[in-house]
């Protein structure tokens, strides 16, 4: 395994810090330089600074105060600090918003998207709300990063472009709707072919002008799937756009944007190629119940997905050391939480832990949100508990500067894809639960990651040469190409796994012909005649058969969802045990080329995955970070580069658990202990072994 460079040869080390406000403190003689004397006692050596400064960069239209920012960007350098400068697009001026209205959006028409029946301006608040196709917003954002770019070009503290914040939402106003009409013009080309990838038919909803398109129709399942592609193309044009003025004046300089996870809105595969380095906001629930171990397993899901964006180390933006204050509970992170989720972003790729925020303000609607400096000042806040917990993690990070740029092994790859996903959640049928599309997925994913397996998440585009396993669950959507790439990946000897609710429509959204699943019916070798959604109290059964490939005995509980399928080719495995359907198949697998696609019709929950999976990592020889089973809570992932293999062993639990190390003496990068066997963890314990 190889190492990637580092971000920014310039900086070659962890980054650990975070967005800091220092404009909002400018009234506060002394403050910053409280600051910048707390920085080396918490590890700090960054900071994401003029994220939302937009006002104190542009108090007056025309008029332009940079030297606050001066300041703040001389210090970093001074100190050997990296400055990650932000656009501050993301928080438009009220003097803008109020002389040029065309900016504020406009919400949607339609209440299927929550807003109103007729669209209506936007007043100026809260952020995120301009309107990304106004030529005067991308004048004003073209400008204002034209000046950033031009007025620190060179500086030695500058080594990331951080544009905007958390791109996200749409517009529905007459510049966007026309802009969307010439998206749909370049890519249907005539309206007769629209009409058709949309079904217009139906309700009588044809479209003979381009022009009529001004509302998205909920009834329209193909348009609301183009819509949101679309918002996606708008957005990613908007921060071409913003970029632009950067990469002229500062090209040495990478450029990113902080991404959401799974957030619904954008789909950042279409980000990636246009980004010099993913990064992400993370924020899991570690304090959620009643199972300690389910926010592991969905942080590790967002981490994986970020690192394969590019196949790269990705950059963790910010995270939260204590409590946020915009969810429902706001509970305190327990003692070594905040150590064990930093480092687990480490272990599945991250070079950087950031934090919002670093100094907590003192007004706003984050005023409460954690911090690395509390409210109570520059002489107690080395005395809190979260700062001294920032303080340990800076430490590790230094501990692990060997990881840096270190590659993350995957032999396995689970298909998670927007326009799937989208497609699904316009359609009407399927029940609220199926169209969980990402806690399906997360249900295939932590069987992995609770066994060290490294995971790829990849869309319908990726290629799939190079992986042992492919997983497709509820991939309700295929693209085009999709069955040919698994047919030859499967014919050469992969393993296909695919789930209920695959292969129902095409990338227009219309159902395929010929039956379900579609062009993947020959792989399967099943036909897909009906689905039974059974209530919140019902369940069936998934009966092995003896002898069954898939290694399995007996019977698993099912709920949710059953598909009513047919084994062609396939050879049934498993087999429902009551309702009309008993005896029908239930889990096949087919034989095709050198390798086998298997279809798990019902869903089983975490217990038939989870034993499912294991059996098939151990017939498969998938490689393990660690070779043996591990007590329930903990888990290990591998990275590795030309320094050796990292293996990150981590204690989920709330209790002291025993992780099984193996005979190998290996040294422990945290403690600098050399440990083998059989090692107690304590509660969120943490270890680096090289």
């Amino acid at each position: 395994m190889k190492n990637s460079p580092p971000f920014n040869p310039k900086f070659p080390f962890m980054l650990h810090g975070g967005d800091y406000n220092p404009d909002q403190w400018r009234h506060v003689p002394g403050t910053v330089d409280e600051d910048f004397s707390l920085f080396p006692l918490a590890g700090i050596n960054s900071v994401s600074i003029g994220i939302f400064a937009w006002t104190a960069l542009e108090p007056e239209e025309g008029k332009f105060e940079f030297g606050w920012l001066d300041d703040i960007m001389d210090r970093c350098a001074s100190r050997g600090m990296a400055a990650v400068l932000a656009t501050p697009s993301a928080a438009k001026p009220n003097w803008m918003a109020q002389k040029y209205p065309e900016i504020r959006r406009m919400t949607s028409p339609s209440p299927i998207w929550g807003g109103n029946l007729s669209p209506l301006r936007e007043e100026q608040h809260t952020r995120h709300n301009h309107c990304f196709t106004s030529p005067v917003y991308r004048a004003k954002c073209t400008e204002m990063n034209t000046r950033l770019a031009q007025r620190y070009a060179g500086h030695p503290a500058l080594a990331l472009w951080h544009v905007s914040n958390e791109y996200g939402g749409t517009c529905h106003c007459p510049l966007c709707y026309a802009a969307f009409q010439r998206w749909l013009q370049k890519k249907y080309e005539t309206l007769d072919a629209l009409n058709h990838a949309w079904w217009t038919g139906f309700w009588a909803h044809t479209f003979t002008a381009w022009e009529q398109i001004t509302t998205i129709d909920p009834s329209v399942d193909g348009m609301r799937l183009d819509w949101c592609r679309f918002t996606t193309d708008q957005t990613v044009d908007f921060f071409r756009a913003e970029s632009a003025p950067l990469r002229e004046h500062t090209p040495g300089v990478p450029v990113c944007i902080n991404m959401m996870g799974f957030y619904d809105g954008l789909d950042y595969w279409r980000f990636a190629p246009h980004v010099d380095v993913v990064s992400f906001d993370s924020y899991p629930d570690y304090h959620d119940r009643p199972d300690p171990e389910h926010p592991a397993a969905a942080a590790a899901l967002w981490h994986d997905l970020n690192r394969t964006l590019k196949q790269k180390p990705f950059l963790l933006m910010e995270s939260a050391p204590g409590p946020v204050n915009w969810k429902p509970f706001t509970r305190l992170i327990r003692p070594g939480v905040h150590r064990l989720k930093s480092i687990q972003a480490v272990a599945h790729g991250a070079d950087s832990v950031q934090y919002f925020q670093i100094r907590k303000g003192r007004g706003g609607s984050e005023k409460l949100h954690a911090a690395v400096i509390d409210h109570v000042g520059a002489a107690q806040a080395p005395q809190t508990r979260m700062f001294q917990e920032v303080a340990q993690v800076g430490k590790d990070l230094q501990a692990l500067a060997p990881v840096i740029g270190a590659a993350t092994p995957a032999k396995v790859a689970m298909i998670y894809d927007w326009d799937s996903r989208w497609a699904l959640e316009a359609s009407a049928g399927p029940s609220k639960y199926a169209k969980e599309c990402l806690r399906h997925g997360e249900k295939h994913h932590r069987a992995f990651w609770k066994r060290g397996v490294g995971v790829d998440i990849i869309n319908g585009d990726c290629e799939v040469d190079g992986y042992d396993v492919v997983i497709a669950p509820s991939v309700y959507l295929l693209r085009k190409g999709f069955a040919g790439r698994v047919e030859k990946f499967t014919a050469n000897g992969g393993t296909f796994v695919a789930t209920w609710l695959t292969g129902v429509v095409d990338d227009s959204g219309l159902v395929f012909q010929g039956g379900l699943p579609g062009p993947l019916r020959k792989l399967l070798g099943i036909w897909s005649e009906e689905i039974d959604y059974l209530y919140d109290d019902e369940t069936n059964a998934a009966v092995f058969a003896d002898g069954n490939l898939a290694g399995l005995n007996g019977a698993f509980a099912l709920k949710n969802v059953c598909e009513v399928i047919h084994a062609e080719t396939a050879q049934t495995v498993a087999a429902y045990g009551r309702d009309f359907y008993a005896g029908k198949p239930c889990v096949t697998v087919n034989a095709f080329g050198k390798g086998e696609a298997w279809y798990i019709a019902a869903d089983g929950g975490r217990e038939l995955l989870d034993a499912f999976y294991a059996k098939l990592i151990a017939r498969k020889n998938l490689p393990r970070a660690l070779r043996d089973d591990q007590p329930e809570g903990v888990a290990a992932q591998a990275r590795g580069n030309e320094n050796g293999v990292f293996t990150f062993v981590s204690n989920y639990s709330g209790k002291p658990a025993d992780a099984l190390l193996g005979s190998t003496p290996r040294v422990d990068l945290l403690s600098g202990a050399t440990v083998s066997g059989k090692v107690t963890l304590p509660p969120y314990g943490v270890m680096v072994l090289k």
